[in-house]
């Protein structure tokens, strides 16, 4: 098993400089990861450090809220892809989701899946599932597969929930929800593990219950 392969490296925090970019894109070379995954205001320069490599540009759309219009999520797309990104993780319209606003999550999803598509990119649909229900993740799962979507993916890692307590906290990929996911996708369908994997342990443990692609930023430590 390559587990460099399975890993998209994040740089994705709201503080990561171009420093934090091109230690990024070290880190990926060094390892061979499957890709790594930006915000898209760094897709130009990641494309240039990574030319000819093998490892690819992944970056996300609507992130991470998911409550961008579809238009902007739409221009976010072909854009990236411009820049040199094959690879567009979009997050949700949550409130739609929550609001059972179904017809319009789906022809979300599909408009920006087929413009990722007329550019050579694949989709991996974010669900963040820190704020949904077991019912509203199968309801996305079955939209997804109905669209043939390349991957679901759990979370954002900044799905920060308030506590009790008033602290707030993001869960991320729970294996309880991985499990979910693999078991209402048809195989094809991949699985993206994504928020709270820092080693390796917790990442053969994504795996393991069906993940077949992880965004993380701990890849170092992976390997280490």
């Amino acid at each position: 098993m390559d587990l460099a392969k399975y890993i998209d490296h994040a740089v994705l925090h709201p503080t990561a400089t171009d420093k934090d970019l091109e230690k990024g894109c070290a880190v990926a070379l060094k390892y061979g990861t499957a890709t790594v995954c930006v915000k898209p205001c760094a897709v130009a320069r990641a494309a240039e450090l990574l030319k000819g490599s093998g490892v690819g540009v992944c970056t996300v759309i609507g992130f991470p809220h998911g409550g961008n219009t579809t238009d902007i999520k739409v221009i976010e797309t072909i854009e990236a892809c411009r820049n040199g990104a094959t690879e567009i993780d979009m997050v949700v319209n949550i409130g739609k989701v929550i609001g059972g606003q179904w017809d319009e999550v789906e022809n979300e999803i599909a408009q920006v899946m087929d413009a990722a598509m007329e550019h050579n990119a694949i989709l991996k649909v974010i669900f963040e599932n820190d704020y949904l229900n077991e019912a509203q993740i199968i309801q996305l799962c079955k939209i997804c597969s109905g669209l043939h979507v390349a991957f679901v993916k759990t979370s954002t890692g900044f799905g920060y929930v308030k506590q009790k307590d008033g602290k707030f906290l993001a869960k991320g990929a729970t294996l309880e929800d991985l499990k979910l996911m693999r078991a209402n996708c048809p195989p094809e369908i991949q699985i993206k593990a994504s928020g709270g994997i820092r080693n390796r342990e917790d990442m053969m443990a994504a795996i393991e219950a069906g993940a077949t692609r992880i965004g993380m930023s701990g890849t170092e430590g992976v390997f280490g």
